[in-house]
Order: structure tokens, then C-alpha cells, then sequence
């Protein structure tokens, strides 16, 4: 297969798309070990009922991570306490992907509970990284072109992580732009629904069949974009090749000051101050919502989750009132971290994917998430080890639109639009 062979997609026929799929999984389960649970003859059952259906999605085949409920598969959250869960419906962005003519392809593996602890899944880029977590099979199945998109979901970087490790599209909603019943609540005031994707066209696609806000027009999107580049204060620790990307990338953006006006932002002291606070509101709510689970079951939690849980029941209640004020106060204000720009600019994680005794720092992410605003991987090349290397842009509440029409733009001015896909090898 050659590297730009995206064999499952532009397929008109709901079984045809089925069955490249199928083949693809079959050439590289093994390898990358990106599924929880596929049934074959479910999936050309669907895809046979789904072939004259006239829908916005009709021949797409989409990953559903396994932290999302499914009637006709199991529902496991990356745990061996729910090995036996078999949900009685399908989650409600289940049910509109169906109604929108696609076709669900298995279940993508979770880390567990969509926390920290290392999955299975391997990187398709090298098999000894890791795709990040928590949408760690989603990304995997992606990259290594089983399917054209998968959903995720994000607590703090769990779609764009997985994206940047995994060099394909990753695009964080606005909190609440995807119908969100029927997941694991891990999180509720962070948890969001993501898209995966070997292209910002069908992540725009999948987002715009599925979504609960109304779609804004893209005549909205003004020239020239204001950007602001954040360093943020990990700017140390970001790895060499990266830093050097990201700023030849900025300078490369100016050179076109019709259709962008780039500044850097000082805002590093207010990140700084959102990601901490994200990590202290993700910890009380998870204690909360896994505390039956860690009651009953604490034999079947692993070591790693063990520990954060007994990390998170050491927050003291003033910390938590901090967080969720700093938190609150820049969401009804976000020209605090904005400034005057569209848009910010930013790595998407600290470098190229570490070995899979990790799932990687999503420290770079939290803040995004914490503020419910929208955001998205844009693929940007490859560091000094061969792996793929992401640029994030984050946009003001509500603004979905505007950030998927820019980073068209940006991507396209990057010469970055059309991805490569890894040559998997044993």
C-alpha cells in the first residue's frame, strides 16, 4: 500500500467502504492493537442496511472509542470491572451518526476509565511509542488508515494528544457541541466529544452532521486572521525540534500579513494558571464519579490509577473554589486570554511521542479544555526521531467554525493539508 492510499474513504458504497476497513484491520490489528472489540459480519450487516441510506454520512466508516455506550457491542471504559457491560442503547452520538447514513466501526481502545494508565495500543509510526491516551486506539486507527475518522473524547488532552503523536487531525468542539449522553462520565464539567481525522474536510463533515449548535457561515471568517503565539511557560521543556518548527511556522504565517496578523501573546502566567486549575477540578470530579468503582472493585483498578485517585482525595475543597474561580472568571471573560486575537497558537504537546510505558503530558491542552473552548491538531511535520510533531490552535467559546475554516487556512499556507500516512512494519 502506498502511504497516501487512504483506502477507506471517498467510497459512495456504504459495503465498499465497509470492506476496505475490514481489510485494513485485518493487515494490521496485530500490529497496532487499536480495537477493544470489532465484530466483521455486524459491521457489513450495518453497512448493507446503511448502503441506500441518502444521509450527510453515507459510505463513511467511524471508530467509536470505548468510552462510548453501543447496543450492539460491549461498553468496557478500559476496565476489567465492565468486561461484561453490554449497554441497552447507543449513545446519542451514535444514534445520529447512524441517522446520518454512517457506518460504526467497532469499539477503539480506551485507556482505562480515559485516564493515564498505558493501553495496548502502539503507535503505527513505531511500534514501541505510544498514540497517547486517552483516544489511544481511535488516533491508532486512524493513522494506520482502518478508518478515516474515529471519534475520541478529552478531560484534559485526550484528542489532541493522540492526534499530534499519531501526525492525523484531531478537533476538540466547543464543551456541549456534540450530544454527549450516553459516555462514561469522567468529568462533567470537562468531558468532550472529539473527532479524529485524515482530513480537516471530513472532520468538518462528520462535525457538521452531528452537532448541537447552529453551523456559522464560513463568510463570517475575516482577512487578515489575528493570531497570537503562546509559548506558555513548558516553553523549556518543549523539545528543540519542536520550538524550531513552530517558530519557522509563525514566521512562515507573517510573510502573508494579508491573511494573517501574528503576535505573541504574554499570556503564559494566565496558561499557566488554567492548567493547574484544570488539573485540580479533573481531579475532585473523577474521585467523585469513579468513587463506586473504587469502593467495590479496588482489585481491579491498576496501581497508576490507584495512585491518582488517592492523589485527587488530597484537594483541599479551597484549592477546588480557586480553580473553578480562575476557571469561571476567564470563560465570561475570554479577551483575558485572548487579548484582541482570533485565535492562539501553541504546541500541541511536548514533543514527539515517548515509549509506551506512557501515554504522554497532556499539560499543554489542559487549559483549552478547562475553558470548554474549541481546538484542533494541525499535523506540522516530523522531529529528529521520525515521529509526527502538531501545532494546536485553540478559538474563543462557541467559535467551531471559525477555527475549522482557519486552520484550512493555515494548514494549506503550511503546505501541511494533505497528510502522510506511516508504512506499517512488524
Amino acid at each position: 500500500m502506498s502511504v497516501n492510499d487512504f483506502a477507506t474513504r471517498d467510497k459512495t458504497s456504504s459495503l465498499e467502504a465497509a470492506e476496505a476497513a475490514i481489510a485494513r484491520y485485518e493487515h494490521t490489528e496485530d500490529l497496532i492493537q487499536a480495537f477493544a472489540h470489532l465484530d466483521k459480519e455486524q459491521v457489513r450487516q450495518v453497512a448493507k442496511e446503511q448502503e441506500h441510506h441518502s444521509g450527510p454520512l453515507k459510505g463513511l466508516i467511524v471508530g467509536i472509542k470505548d468510552l462510548i455506550n453501543t447496543a450492539d457491542a460491549p461498553a468496557t471504559y478500559g476496565s476489567p470491572i465492565y468486561r461484561d457491560n453490554r449497554p441497552a442503547q447507543d449513545a446519542a452520538i451514535v444514534q445520529a451518526l447512524r441517522a446520518a447514513g454512517a457506518v460504526p466501526f467497532g469499539k477503539t481502545v480506551t485507556t482505562e476509565f480515559a485516564l493515564f494508565s498505558p493501553p495496548k495500543t502502539r503507535n503505527p509510526w513505531n511500534l514501541e511509542h505510544t498514540p497517547g491516551g486517552s483516544s489511544s486506539g481511535s488516533a491508532a486507527a486512524v493513522a494506520a488508515n482502518v478508518v478515516p475518522v474515529a471519534l475520541g473524547t478529552q478531560t484534559a488532552g485526550s484528542v489532541i494528544r493522540p492526534a499530534t503523536f499519531c501526525g492525523i487531525y484531531g478537533f476538540k468542539p466547543s464543551f456541549g457541541a456534540l450530544p454527549s449522553s450516553g459516555l462514561k462520565t469522567i468529568s462533567p464539567s470537562l468531558d468532550t466529544l472529539g473527532i479524529l481525522g485524515q482530513r480537516l474536510d471530513d472532520i468538518r463533515r462528520v462535525f457538521n452532521a452531528l452537532r448541537t449548535t447552529a453551523e456559522v457561515s464560513h463568510t463570517l471568517l475575516q482577512a487578515p486572521l489575528r493570531l497570537s503565539f503562546l509559548q506558555t511557560p513548558w516553553w523549556p521543556e518543549i523539545a528543540a525540534d519542536l520550538r524550531e518548527r513552530l517558530e519557522a511556522a509563525v514566521t512562515h504565517l507573517k510573510t502573508d500579513s494579508s491573511q494573517f496578523e501574528i503576535q505573541t501573546s504574554d499570556k503564559d502566567s494566565l496558561f499557566g494558571e488554567l492548567t493547574h486549575a484544570q488539573q485540580a477540578l479533573m481531579g475532585a470530579e473523577v474521585l467523585v464519579h469513579l468513587s463506586q468503582e473504587r469502593q467495590e472493585h479496588p482489585e481491579l483498578l491498576s496501581p497508576a490509577l490507584q495512585n491518582y485517585l488517592d492523589k485527587c482525595a488530597q484537594t483541599r475543597p479551597a484549592d477546588l473554589l480557586q480553580a473553578q474561580g480562575i476557571i469561571n472568571q476567564v470563560k465570561q471573560h475570554p479577551e483575558l486570554m485572548f487579548g484582541d486575537a482570533d485565535l492562539i497558537l501553541s504546541a500541541a504537546a511536548l514533543g514527539e511521542a515517548p515509549t509506551r510505558d506512557t501515554t504522554g503530558d497532556p499539560i499543554l491542552c489542559r487549559a483549552w479544555t478547562a475553558l470548554g473552548i474549541p481546538c484542533i491538531n494541525l499535523p506540522i511535520g516530523f522531529g529528529h526521531q521520525g515521529l509526527p510533531i502538531g501545532l494546536q490552535i485553540a478559538a474563543r467559546p462557541g467559535q467551531d467554525d471559525l477555527l475549522l475554516e482557519a486552520a484550512t487556512r493555515i494548514a494549506h499556507h503550511l503546505g501541511t493539508l494533505t497528510i502522510t500516512l506511516p508504512v506499517l512494519r512488524s
